[in-house]
């Protein structure tokens, strides 16, 4: 018979993460919710890296509004420097031709 994975609400998350904040031991927790040590310091490192985006649940991550709209601008800014750059390349053998060691100048 195979053990079912045990699934803790985000409430419990918080709960578990606040009595470490507030001076409780990290085994003392793990008994009281009886969870491994390890969970609570994976719970609490994930809480802590984005409060508001923690325990999606479900087992998928949400992204954050902010971070997509940067990587967004990264794409967009990256896109640029390549026709750029692409164009450059295409300028670059009429200018080797024509003898000048560098584009545009010969």
């Amino acid at each position: 018979m195979a053990l079912s994975r045990r699934k803790f609400t985000k409430e419990v998350k918080v709960a578990a993460i606040q009595r470490l904040d507030a001076g409780a031991s990290v085994a003392e927790v793990a008994r009281a919710f009886e969870v491994n040590p390890n969970l609570l310091h994976r719970w609490r490192k994930e809480f802590r890296h984005g409060p508001g985006n923690a325990f999606p649940g479900g087992g998928r991550r949400r992204w954050d509004e902010t971070k997509v709209a940067q990587l967004e601008r990264k794409v967009g800014q990256q896109t640029l420097e390549i026709d750029f750059l692409k164009g450059c390349l295409q300028r670059w053998p009429r200018a080797r031709r024509r003898g000048s060691p560098y584009p545009g100048q010969g």
